[in-house]
C-alpha cells in the first residue's frame, strides 16, 4: 500500500455511525419524546387531581417540587437515546468535513520521498478538483481539474480499496518521454538541477538529488544509482496500454481523455504510472497540500511543494 487514512474505511464507519444515531435522533424527536410528553401529562394530571382533593380535605400539599419531579422523570431521556443525541451533530460534523472539505492520510511508504516521509500525517483537500459524494466518491459539482506537479491522492486503479499518492506528471493530452531518468512533456525538456547527496533515513543509503523544474513551482526528485531507467519486466497491462511505448531505457504515453499521468519523487523507488497505467479522473480523492504532523520530526510541518 503506497498511501493509508488515518483509520481504514473510516469514511464507511463514519457514514454508518451518521445514520444509525441520526436515525435515532429524529426518532426521539418525532415520536419519543412527544409519546414522554404525554406521559408526563398524564401523570401530572393524576398528580394535580390528588394535590386537590388532599387540599379540599384539609391535607396541606407542598405540589411544587413533587410535580417538577415527576415531569422531570417522565420527561427524562434514555441513557441510549441521550447519548445517540449528543454524538450525531458531531459525527455528522466530522463526516462532512472529511468527506467534502479535508482528510487525513499517513504516509506508509518512501515512494514520495524528498516530498514526505515515511511518518508524515497529510491533509487533503477533498474539494480542490470537484465535489464528490461520499463512499461512491461520483463528482456531481465541478471545480478544477488536477495540475502538472501537483501532489495528488488517488484510489489505485488495480485496487480501489487502497489510497496512492504520487505526483502529477501528466494530464490528458499531454505527451510524455522518460528516458535517461529525465522527463520531456510535450516535446520540451524537463530542467533539473543538480543538488546535494539524499541520505534515505530508513535505508543507509544515499541518491542523486535534483530540483525537477516541471512547472513554476518546482520539486525534489531522487534517483539511484544503479537502478535502471525501467524495469520492463515489472510493466503490466493496463487500459489504454496501447497509447504507451515501451523501450530498453525510454518509454513514451499520450495521457489519453479524462486520465492522468503519475508518478512518485522517489524516482527509482515507485510503482507508478510507468508500470500500472493511468489514473481515471473517477479515482480521485483530493490534493495533497501540508503536512500537518510527524511524530518522528516535528520540524515536518509545512506545505507540500
Amino acid at each position: 500500500m503506497d498511501m493509508q487514512p488515518i483509520l481504514s474505511n473510516f469514511a464507511l464507519i463514519l457514514f454508518v455511525l451518521m445514520v444509525v444515531t441520526g436515525v435515532i435522533w429524529c426518532l426521539d424527536v418525532f415520536v419519543l419524546a412527544r409519546a414522554r410528553r404525554r406521559k408526563a401529562d398524564a401523570a401530572l394530571a393524576e398528580y394535580d387531581a390528588r394535590t386537590a382533593k388532599l387540599t379540599a380535605e384539609g391535607i396541606k400539599v407542598d405540589s411544587g417540587n413533587g410535580r417538577a419531579a415527576i415531569e422531570q422523570a417522565h420527561l427524562r431521556q434514555p441513557t441510549w437515546i441521550e447519548y445517540s443525541g449528543s454524538f450525531f451533530p458531531v459525527i455528522a460534523l466530522v463526516f462532512v468535513l472529511r468527506s467534502f472539505l479535508w482528510e487525513p492520510f499517513k504516509i506508509p511508504s518512501s515512494s514520495m520521498v524528498p516530498t514526505l516521509l515515511v511518518g508524515d500525517f497529510i491533509l487533503v483537500n477533498k474539494y480542490a478538483y470537484g465535489i464528490r459524494l461520499p463512499i461512491i466518491n461520483k463528482k456531481v459539482i465541478e471545480v478544477g481539474d488536477p495540475q502538472r506537479g501537483d501532489v495528488m491522492v488517488f484510489k489505485y486503479p488495480k485496487d480501489m480499496g487502497q489510497d496512492y499518492i504520487k505526483r502529477v506528471i501528466g494530464v490528458p493530452g499531454d505527451t510524455i518521454t522518460y528516458e535517461n531518468k529525465r522527463l520531456t512533456v510535450n516535446g520540451k525538456p524537463v530542467q533539473y538541477t543538480p543538488m546535494d547527496d539524499y541520505l534515505d533515513d530508513q535505508h543507509p543509503v544515499y541518491h542523486k538529488q535534483f530540483t525537477e523544474h516541471l512547472t513554476s513551482l518546482s520539486h525534489r526528485i531522487l534517483n539511484t544509482d544503479g537502478k535502471r531507467t525501467l524495469d520492463l519486466g515489472a510493466v503490466e497491462n493496463f487500459p489504454n496500454r496501447e497509447a504507451c511505448d515501451y523501450s530498453y531505457d525510454k518509454f513514451t504515453c499520450i495521457v489519453p481523455p479524462g486520465n492522468y499521468f503519475m508518478m512518485g519523487d522517489n524516482r527509482d523507488n515507485s510503482a507508478d504510472s510507468r508500470y500500472w497505467g493511468f489514473v481515471p479522473d473517477k479515482n480521485i480523492v483530493g490534493k495533497a497540500i501540508v503536512v500537518w504532523m510527524n511524530f518522528g520530526d516535528p520540524k515536518r510541518i509545512g506545505g507540500i511543494q
